[in-house]
């Protein structure tokens, strides 16, 4: 199977070649080909560099939706969404419903972390799914990665797809991990990793942790498996790589609270500023952390 990287690739490919697609990024070639995951193609092929001045660049990927292209807008670190969000929430995600004019836009964001400082790192698809109009995921394997990019081809609203960069190297699916009457943990973007991490520590202590991997954050949907196995659960721990303050993991734990008699708690990024030193970054949750939340919310006991 092919890694992320590899799938992201050649949908592009296909997408520029036999559909009459675009890409737009900064820096598609100077470095790596954005992680190899954009074809080696020209100009003249649909791949087309963006300046700098990033408060321009998504007006220029709406044009190109609105004519039709179904553009590839790829946003190098989610983090500069400050600069390059403007019209894909002001116009992208409110042209169907105010004017019945379609605006389909496929937006990479991508997530870094560790070293690289306030402004670039972490991923923010908290900011995005606030606002209506434009679904939401955050696939970390292949095939979530290709069913969020056909969600896209075959809808007419502008998609937001938070892709981090541990994903790319991984060329195997995650699914869900159930155990029988015990805490569930809801892990999203690169909590899933340290999720499994976690888990997989519990459960060599005999200490049963289910697991649920969740891409799909809005529309906001759980397959009945998952819903039977949440209303058999003794508490719920929602861990996401955004921020946790108004953040996604907050939201899914109030809309299973009223849904659920467990208790329901939330785990994110902390309320501060990421540094480019270890010590004061601002880091997706650890396994360790993870563990200790569902210590600290009583969700699991220590006499285990």
């Amino acid at each position: 199977m092919r890694n992320v990287a590899e799938t992201i690739r050649e949908a592009t490919r296909q997408h520029l070649i036999e559909n009459n697609g675009c890409l737009y990024a900064q820096c598609i070639r100077a470095v790596g080909w954005i992680a190899g995951t954009v074809p080696d193609l020209t100009e003249a092929e649909g791949i087309y560099e963006l300046p700098t001045s990033d408060v321009s660049n998504s007006g220029i990927a709406c044009g190109a939706a609105l004519a039709g292209r179904r553009p590839i807008y790829v946003i190098r670190y989610q983090g500069f969404l400050a600069y390059n969000a403007a019209t894909i929430l002001n116009y992208a995600a409110k042209s169907l419903d105010m004017w019945d004019v379609p605006c389909p836009l496929f937006v990479r964001g991508i997530g870094m972390e560790g070293n690289i400082g306030p402004v670039a790192s972490g991923m923010h698809h908290n900011v995005i799914a606030r606002m209506p109009g434009i679904p939401v995921f955050a696939p970390m394997t292949p095939n979530e990665w290709m069913a969020t990019w056909e969600y896209f081809l075959s809808n007419e609203h502008p998609v937001y797809c938070s892709e981090h960069r541990r994903s790319y190297v991984i060329d195997t699916e995650l699914p869900d991990r159930y155990n029988k009457n015990g805490p569930v943990i809801i892990a999203i973007g690169a909590a899933r990793l340290e999720a499994e991490k976690a888990v997989n520590e519990l459960n060599a202590k005999n200490v049963g942790v289910s697991l649920i991997h969740l891409y799909q954050l809005k529309p906001l949907t759980f397959t009945n498996a998952q819903m039977t196995h949440l209303s058999g659960s003794t508490a719920c721990l929602i861990v996401d790589s955004d921020y946790q303050l108004c953040g996604m993991a907050e939201h899914i734990a109030y809309t299973l609270s009223h849904q659920l008699t467990a208790p329901t708690f939330a785990l994110g990024l902390k309320d501060k500023t990421s540094a480019f030193s270890p010590q004061h970054d601002n880091l997706t949750p650890s396994s360790a952390e993870i563990i200790d939340a569902l210590y600290r919310f009583d969700m699991i006991h220590a006499t285990h």
